[in-house]
């Protein structure tokens, strides 16, 4: 693996975080409603991709599958928020992405060695230590709709591979999504709770941790195999949990630092393995 391709994926992590932070922020200290603050985040982060693309004359491309991936994570991840805690979200939403993604790359044929299957137990373990202990039993609804955003954010990631210009497939992605996340919004007009504050949170996520995160994300997996990008988003979590603590308030602890060099620790493992096709695993093993 690159320096590039390391440098790109630390970057997408952090933005990754920084989204979850930001939507925490509005839905639980802003009376903003999660629809708004969807369709912000969804049109901010279209305006900003289209300057982008205008700076440098370029096209915007995408598909509608990728718009479709894209809206379908950013209504579930934020309407799922609203009742579910921070902790258990993580866990929903990441593990669904890993789930999604490690079959993905073992229906295709990727397999990973000794190191690399335990730099992924071990950030599994490391990621469970610190979440489910303590956590409240999340409610039905808002764990499905995580686990469905998780779910399309797998897919989204696995489209954006094959793009040859991850800025151009960004931005289209992004423009497309702008009518099917104004239709949510009438639809759900009569709720609508536009909070200033809130929106300049939606208006945060969507230009710099959604627009531009996605473009560096979808240029790091060039250089990532499926089981790769699965793991390391496990370190958003992690990430996640110590900028609350260091931002907004929230406790450190032992278990957290512990949590943090397993989770990191494994991917490191993971990161540092070749990726092997099943056949020479299978003749080696």
């Amino acid at each position: 693996m690159t320096a590039r391709t390391l440098l790109l994926t630390a970057l997408a992590m952090l933005a990754f975080a920084g989204n979850s932070l930001l939507c925490r922020l509005a839905l639980r200290d802003t009376a903003i409603d999660a629809a708004s603050f969807t369709g912000m985040r969804i049109l901010a982060g279209a305006l900003t991709l289209w300057l982008l693309l205008r700076m440098r004359q370029g096209r915007a491309a995408g598909n509608w599958y990728g718009a479709v991936a894209l809206f379908v994570y950013a209504a579930g991840f934020s309407f799922a928020y609203l009742q579910l805690d921070a902790g258990v979200g993580a866990l929903l939403l990441f593990g669904a992405v890993q789930l999604g993604m490690l079959l993905y790359g073992l229906w295709h044929g990727e397999r990973l060695g000794r190191w690399a299957s335990l730099g992924l137990l071990l950030a599994l373990a490391g990621l469970a230590a610190l979440l489910l202990p303590g956590a409240d039993a999340p409610a039905p609804g808002a764990a499905a709709l995580m686990l469905l955003a998780g779910l399309a954010w797998a897919a989204y990631s696995l489209l954006g591979r094959g793009g040859a210009d991850p800025l151009a497939t960004t931005a289209g992605n992004f423009i497309r999504a702008i009518p099917l996340a104004l239709l949510l919004s009438l639809f759900l007009l009569a709720r609508s709770q536009p909070d200033p504050l809130g929106l300049v949170y939606a208006l945060l996520s969507g230009a710099l941790t959604s627009g531009l995160g996605y473009a560096i994300w979808y240029s790091a997996l060039r250089g990532l195999g499926a089981l790769q990008a699965a793991t390391v988003q496990l370190s958003v979590p992690i990430l996640a949990a110590l900028a609350g603590a260091l931002l907004l308030g929230e406790a450190l602890s032992l278990r957290l630092g512990l949590a943090a060099l397993a989770v990191l620790g494994g991917i490191a493992l993971v990161l540092g393995t070749e990726r092997r096709p099943a056949a020479l695993v299978s003749r080696r093993a």
